[in-house]
């Protein structure tokens, strides 16, 4: 009974000690395996290489000094110099009105008719009472005649011709009284007819023969389309260098070809709130211009040598303007700048740049969109703008390559 009890004993103890053996061996493995990666592994696993971003010829423009035509952009609508309402001068039904939408009308042509016959019944009903009074008015400066010799033969006293002069001023008086009545009517009935004040279009027709039109009821528009203004907002800080006569160039809607105007008044008060100025810019008529078609465009406000750098660089998704300036050792860096004035080099929208870069810098172009501060960039072999810059870019590309 003894010796089953020694040999179990052993074999817990075997069983143990190569518990023992293996879990110390097992721990050891899982130590190293743990542990913490050296200072160069950790920098290696933490910092992934940026790619460097391929840029294409129109990717790239550059900083130069240029001289610009200073100008001011400006918005607005047209409309029309001369334009008028037709509305009715007097009340009444309106008979018939010959003319639509985009009509052609000369000065003075009849347009339409209110109804005449009240009218006509007024003007004939001053007439005769004007003939009354004419009729009256002799009566008393024949009494009056008779009146006079009366005195002079003593058969009367003064005081009967004194009655007779008075008799004749009010019968004078009664008689001219009719007779601005008779002209009123006739005036009223002359107000029945709807002329056209000036040629031009028919721009809306707001009344249909067979309605009663009030007093001043709108019945017609007419513009004439032979000159029209733009009537732009001009902020206060470019409000000073508004020139009655300077050149503008404008977009107008449907039109392919830009449309020439020129600034023909100035409104010498600001509108309150806003502080903007009125600048009314004439635009000669020609086909295809009409009333109420948006325009946009600049006015030139004169020449000037400055540092540009092309609209479309600039960025404007800060608060503070900046431009992708692209840096000696090819990477793209964002410079904050302070802009001046907008202009035009050769027809391409430009701005002044007063600091943040210097002349003959590359910079990202607008088609280039949004990259990232610090990004490495391949530039092209040349810049896409100014000659000025185009040194520059060899060398530059050599670099990179």
């Amino acid at each position: 009974m003894k010796k089953p009890v020694i040999w179990a004993a052993g074999l817990c103890v075997v069983a143990a000690a190569a518990w023992v053996a293996t879990h110390r061996g097992g721990n050891g493995a899982a130590t190293a395996a743990s542990a913490p990666a050296t200072g160069t592994d950790r920098g290696a696993a933490s910092a992934p290489a940026i790619a460097t971003l391929q840029l294409a010829a129109g990717d790239v423009t550059s900083v130069s000094r240029a001289t610009m035509q200073s100008s001011i952009e400006l918005n607005g609508s047209l409309k029309a110099r001369q334009s008028a309402v037709i509305k009715a001068k007097v009340a009444g039904e309106l008979k018939s009105l010959s003319v639509r939408e985009g009509d052609a009308v000369r000065a003075g042509q009849l347009l339409g008719q209110i109804d005449p016959t009240e009218f006509d019944l007024r003007l004939r009903q001053a007439e005769q009472q004007a003939e009354a009074a004419k009729a009256q008015l002799d009566v008393a400066e024949r009494a009056l005649a008779n009146n006079r010799a009366l005195v002079n033969q003593g058969f009367i006293s003064t005081t009967a011709l004194d009655t007779a002069v008075a008799n004749a001023n009010g019968a004078r008086a009664s008689l001219q009284a009719a007779q601005s009545a008779t002209e009123l009517a006739r005036k009223s009935r002359n107000d029945a007819q709807l002329l056209a004040p000036f040629a031009g279009w028919v721009a809306q027709r707001l009344a249909q023969p067979g309605e009663r039109v009030p007093l001043d009821g709108r019945i017609v528009e007419i513009v004439d389309l032979s000159v029209l203004d733009l009537e732009a907002a001009i902020p206060p800080q470019d409000a000073a260098a508004l020139k009655i006569g300077a050149k503008a160039l404008l977009e107008v809607e449907g039109q392919a070809a830009p449309v020439a105007a020129k600034l023909a008044r100035i409104n010498p008060s600001a509108a309150a709130g806003s502080r903007t100025v009125s600048a009314y810019l004439e635009v000669m008529g020609q086909p295809g211009l009409r009333q109420g078609l948006f325009a946009r465009g600049r006015l030139m406000t004169g020449e000037r040598e400055a540092l540009t750098v092309p609209t479309s660089a600039i960025r404007i998704d800060q608060p503070q303007p900046y431009l992708i300036v692209i840096d000696e050792t090819q990477v793209a860096r964002q410079r904050p700048v302070t802009l001046g004035v907008t202009g035009l080099v050769q027809g391409v929208p430009v701005t002044e740049v007063l600091t943040g870069v210097k002349d003959g810098s590359r910079v990202l172009a607008g088609r280039a969109g949004l990259v990232a501060d610090g990004t490495p960039v391949r530039a092209p072999a040349a810049p896409s703008a100014p000659a000025s810059s185009a040194n520059t870019a060899p060398a530059a590309s050599t670099a990179a390559r």
